[in-house]
């Protein structure tokens, strides 16, 4: 039978929402992606909240909130315990993410759906893997084989490989097939006839211009505005897309000289340009080859300022234009919401979008036509308790700390009391602290029982323990030295960290090397200070210039129909799109594949394969005649034989009984023609391409054919006219494959 694969997307379909589906192979639970949108709404997560504690294995594509923002909610509210697997660019740009979204709402709210803890509790045990590794799973997973490679939209974005036997599932969304600045091309076009393609159909009614003409128009808006003395802010995401425009800026302003500052404003900046630095290999071959050569990182900045809170980008010069990256790009917190409604009334600024807008979200209200001339937008920030509301908020807090006292006596007077019906022959539960006396329940870890009463007879050296203990007791003295080896005088106080000076580990990850200073603003946001929130409404004019361009780095419609219809899988899944571009593309596939699926949210889709697969298994008497050709790092060899009675779910395979009947050769290998015409040139024959043909000193021709849904399988056909030319030129065509 073939293997059992079943889809329900519990986000993602009929819409541009966040992605995120339940795959059954066999009974093993994959979540594909762990989405949320930037409006962080808890009732979005419904269908994953019904699924997440059965969820075996996680596997995510890219590091955007739309694609894991909701892991670090969904592991500590959700259930979901799951291992997560995802390359390394994948991990620590998903971490600033996250990092970036919760401070920027703990500036301005009381967010409590996750905090600094999650976030590094999930990232900290994430199964970081690299492009192409094979990882087999084990346990309940046995037999199923993952494995990871570039997609091309985001650093470290993964198309996956899903393995079963003979059949190979593939979940690509959001890739691109163009060799940007800082990545290379997705490798999809590489698979050809998957069992299951699960695939988007996000771009299917949009095609892009011409990098170079999109390239010379951003500069050129940016120019306009700065020279016209107005603030240049592109709405940004934190640590993706941003990265290429990073790039094209800082070598234009490197190699044209302009003076104009260039801003790069997200909570984790430094930290970002600090990971990307070290993430080289995972770029593109022009960045890899710059660094192996010269020792160039692209990465080292200098032409931009990173700044990580709004009191550092208050001591740039005022007066002149600036060019600001700013997160987040939906506009629904952090410092480009702010820079919004600062600078959106003045005629002269501009605000450039580089990506589509999440639907709900302020920068979707702007980008909708027509503009609106005035939006309402609420703003939020926190204020430290003072006066009255200071000192009822101590008298709270004096009332719990007494109640948390009381229940910390009565538990002591609980645990004495079952201390002494322990000693009279009853069971304790209870540890015993180092003065002989029972802990607080704060203090107690793990119940011991019986087992401490053991201990009673234990014999030490110089030492036996009271029939009255539980276990032995040794004597203390403390160090009472009031100076060190070194005669220094020891200060007690030196040592004591002070409350005001605690920061979390993970926050100095983010800042870098920043100075104190500069992450004042962030550790007051991991301190419980007596604070709170206040709401005003803002009635912003709109008098900017709102321009956008795509950056988004996905291959476009056109693009998308020629990659299918390459790959041209047995049955294809359409996922997260609009309702039109959903439809679009699924009448345009059925032109090259039969089954093709477009489920509804909560909707389970059977993708089974409508083959059946069989395991034999390959006798001794068989094996010991049988002659292998080495092939790389395999061995290939043609086999005959009968299939015998089946054994316990497995056909064994025994040597033929006659004489096996003769075969024709078989040609093991992908012929590349680009490859073929290098080998040719190499003996002499010259070579050139016409019509998706290569023709070889005018007479022969070598083509591809088939390979699409008419003809399944692939055929190489060489013509010519019958010679000894046509003989050593299909000599040269053999050498390319592995004959058996």
């Amino acid at each position: 039978m073939g293997t059992r694969v079943q889809l329900t997307p519990l986000s993602g379909v009929y819409s541009e929402g966040p992605l995120c589906y339940l795959l059954d192979v066999d009974g093993f639970r994959f979540l594909l992606d762990c989405g949320w949108d930037d409006c962080f709404k808890i009732e979005t997560l419904q269908p994953l909240a019904g699924v997440a504690p059965s969820i075996d294995a996680v596997l995510l594509s890219h590091p955007d909130t739309l694609h894991l923002g909701a892991l670090p909610y969904a592991v500590k509210k959700l259930g979901l315990a799951a291992p997560v697997y995802c390359t390394l660019p994948v991990n620590k740009m998903g971490m600033m993410y996250m990092y970036d979204h919760f401070q920027s709402r703990k500036a301005v709210s009381n967010f409590d759906l996750f905090n600094m803890d999650d976030i590094d509790s999930v990232f900290l045990n994430c199964v970081s893997m690299t492009y192409s590794q094979h990882l087999p799973l084990t346990g309940k997973g046995e037999g199923i084989t993952i494995t990871p490679y570039a997609a091309g939209h985001l650093l470290g974005g993964t198309v996956w490989k899903i393995t079963k036997d003979t059949e190979d599932i593939i979940y690509a969304v959001d890739f691109n097939h163009r060799k940007e600045r800082h990545l290379n091309g997705t490798v999809l076009e590489s698979f050809v006839r998957p069992a299951v393609l699960i695939t988007d159909a996000y771009n299917a009614l949009n095609n892009q211009p011409v990098r170079r003409q999109r390239d010379q128009e951003f500069v050129d808006a940016i120019l306009k505005a700065v020279r016209a003395g107005g603030n240049v802010l592109l709405p940004v995401d934190t640590a993706g897309r941003v990265l290429e425009l990073i790039l094209h800026l800082e070598q234009i302003w490197s190699s044209q000289g302009y003076d104009y500052p260039i801003v790069f404003l997200t909570y984790t900046s430094s930290s970002t340009i600090e990971f990307a630095k070290s993430l080289l290999e995972w770029m593109s071959d022009a960045i890899a080859k710059s660094f192996e050569h010269n020792r160039e990182n692209v990465f080292q900045l200098k032409c931009f300022q990173l700044c990580s809170s709004r009191k550092k980008f208050a001591t740039l010069d005022p007066t002149k234009p600036k060019v600001v990256f700013a997160s987040m790009a939906s506009l629904e917190a952090g410092f480009a919401r702010e820079l919004f409604v600062e600078w959106a009334s003045e005629p002269n600024n501009l605000v450039l979008f580089t990506e589509r807008s999440q639907v709900g979200t302020l920068a979707h209200m702007v980008q909708t036509e027509p503009v609106p001339k005035f939006v309402k937008v609420t703003m939020s920030k926190k204020v430290p308790l003072t006066g009255e509301e200071l000192k009822a908020y101590e008298e709270e807090q004096s009332r719990l700390s007494k109640e948390a006292r009381q229940n910390v006596m009565k538990s002591e007077e609980e645990n004495k009391a079952s201390q002494v019906a322990g000693h009279s022959g009853v069971s304790s539960d209870l540890t015993m602290t180092e003065a002989g006396t029972a802990p607080t329940q704060s203090e107690v870890k793990t119940p011991v029982g019986r087992s401490l009463l053991q201990h009673r007879n234990v014999f030490t050296d110089g030492f036996t323990s009271s029939q009255n203990s539980v276990f032995p007791m040794f004597p203390f003295y403390e160090n009472t030295n009031e100076w060190d080896e070194y005669g220094e005088v020891i200060n007690p106080e030196d040592y004591v960290k002070k409350d005001e000076d605690m920061m979390d580990v993970s926050l100095t990850n983010i800042n870098g090397g920043d100075s104190k200073a500069d992450v004042e603003e962030e550790e007051m946001l991991l301190i419980d200070k007596p604070s709170k929130v206040i709401s005003d409404e803002v009635n912003v004019q709109i008098r900017c210039s709102l321009q956008y361009m795509d950056f988004e780095g996905r291959s476009d419609g056109r693009s998308v129909k020629t990659i299918l219809a390459h790959v041209v899988p047995l049955k294809l899944v359409l996922v997260h799109g609009s309702a039109e571009a959903t439809e679009h593309l699924r009448q345009h596939s059925l032109k090259h594949v039969s089954h093709v699926f477009t489920p509804k949210l909560g909707q389970t889709v059977d993708v089974t394969s409508d083959l059946s697969a069989y395991k034999a298994r390959l006798t001794e008497r068989l094996m010991s005649n049988v002659l292998f050709r080495k092939l790389g790092d395999y061995e290939l060899a043609w086999v005959d034989g009968e299939v015998g009675s089946k054994e316990d779910d497995i056909l064994p395979l025994l040597p033929h009984s006659g004489t096996p009947p003769p075969h024709k050769a078989v040609f093991v290998g992908d012929l590349k023609l680009a490859d073929f015409k290098q080998l040719l040139a190499s003996k002499g024959v010259q070579a050139e391409f016409t019509a998706g043909a290569l023709r070889c000193d005018g007479n022969f021709s070598v083509r591809k054919v088939g390979g699409d849904a008419v003809q399944k399988s692939q055929q190489i056909v060489f013509e010519g006219p019958l010679s000894e030319d046509y003989y050593k030129m299909r000599d040269y065509l053999y050498s390319q494959f592995y004959m058996l």
